[in-house]
């Protein structure tokens, strides 16, 4: 029997599909890498130009956008980014710190094989390397990757499609600020630290060591906010 083909609705609606996710993730990639600053304002025509995209997906995406708190959708006006304000960070880091650390120690348990866990060897190292050429970049980019890796091998997928939307908030705020603080050489070891605990199979190690990571984090986050007044943005 020959495979039944697809109607031409169904797929254009899967086009369709696909290029609202390709502007979800452009616009999200510019968002959380502060091309598109804090504050950034922008008709919508302008902003699918800057995508070289067609209107209709780049207004869902924004919509989906706006859902997760990343931006704010002004009737006439266009699109704004939302500012990180040291309210929305403080909130979202006790979230992080109420949920990352038990996942993560469950993870442990599980006692991971080298294999598994060889990304997060991977991240590690890379964020050892950037921190030794002094480039805060690919440190920020490694640091976020290690923690995208923990979130995907816990294996709970709600509470990873739930933490993966604070990660984008968390990680605009980090690399606003993260020239405004010294070297990440605590916050690098605490990885390694945390990456030798779960090959050990040490849950409650795990979790109390990514509970003080993410207590000082914010921590750190916050003073530099509240400073410098970066929520008015």
């Amino acid at each position: 029997m020959l495979p039944k083909r697809e109607g031409p609705h169904r797929m254009a609606e899967a086009a369709k599909s696909t290029r609202v996710e390709a502007a979800y993730e452009r616009l999200k990639g510019e968002i959380r890498t502060n091309r598109m600053p804090p504050g950034f304002q922008a008709p919508e025509p302008e902003i699918a130009l800057r995508l070289g995209m067609s209107r209709t997906p780049v207004r869902e995406a924004l919509i989906r956008l706006e859902a997760e708190g990343l931006v704010e959708l002004i009737p006439r006006r266009g699109v704004r980014v939302l500012p990180i304000r040291a309210e929305d960070m403080r909130e979202i880091y006790q979230i992080l710190t109420s949920l990352e650390p038990d996942a993560a120690a469950r993870y442990a348990e599980t006692r991971p094989s080298d294999q598994e866990l060889a990304p997060l060897e991977q991240a590690t190292a890379d964020m050892e390397a950037a921190l030794e050429s002094e480039d805060l970049d690919t440190w920020a980019e490694a640091d976020d990757r290690f923690h995208q890796i923990l979130l995907d091998l816990q294996g709970n997928r709600r509470l990873k499609d739930f933490v993966r939307a604070l990660y984008d908030q968390a990680h605009r705020a980090r690399v606003v600020t993260m020239r405004m603080r010294g070297p990440p050489h605590r916050s690098t070891q605490e990885h390694r630290e945390i990456l030798n605990y779960l090959r050990a199979g040490d849950g409650d190690s795990v979790r109390r060591l990514f509970k003080q990571h993410r207590t000082r984090s914010a921590e750190e986050l916050l003073a530099i906010l509240e400073k410098y007044k970066l929520g008015q943005l």
